[in-house]
């Protein structure tokens, strides 16, 4: 069964940094693609950014453009870890939102859109303080 739990949201002044985790469990998941959106209420879940691997032990990451420059993906495939990092740096009052990580299985779609995610977490909020 597979499981995705997130972890690392909080509260945050404007202009400061949180680091969210998601670790996977139930399967190998170096060939997935593992992404983050985020979701406000009364809005549709948003794309923030994914990794995907593009043969070997070459990931290609891919952001928002609302989060470029200010925010990092990365993954640990190492054994019984697979987890993905999301590193927010300068974050803003409009980041704030209900983050959720998500693996899309290879070549199943445009990574942007959610619908090409198979497994989802519970999520974790961020709250961005003015």
């Amino acid at each position: 069964q597979v499981q995705l739990v997130e972890s690392g949201g909080g509260l945050v002044q404007a202009g400061g940094s949180l680091r969210l985790s998601c670790a996977a469990s139930g399967r190998t998941f170096s060939s997935y693609a593992m992404g983050w959106f985020r979701q406000v209420p009364g809005k549709e879940r948003e794309f923030v950014a994914v990794t995907r691997w593009s043969g070997g032990s070459t990931y290609y990451a891919d952001y928002a453009d609302s989060v470029k420059g200010r925010f990092t993906i990365s993954r640990d495939n190492a054994k019984n870890k697979n987890t993905v990092y999301l590193q927010m740096n300068s974050l803003k009052p409009e980041d704030t939102a209900v983050y959720y990580c998500a693996l899309a299985p290879p070549g199943k779609g445009w990574l942007p859109d959610s619908r090409s995610y198979d497994y989802w977490g519970q999520g974790t909020q961020v709250t961005v303080s003015s």
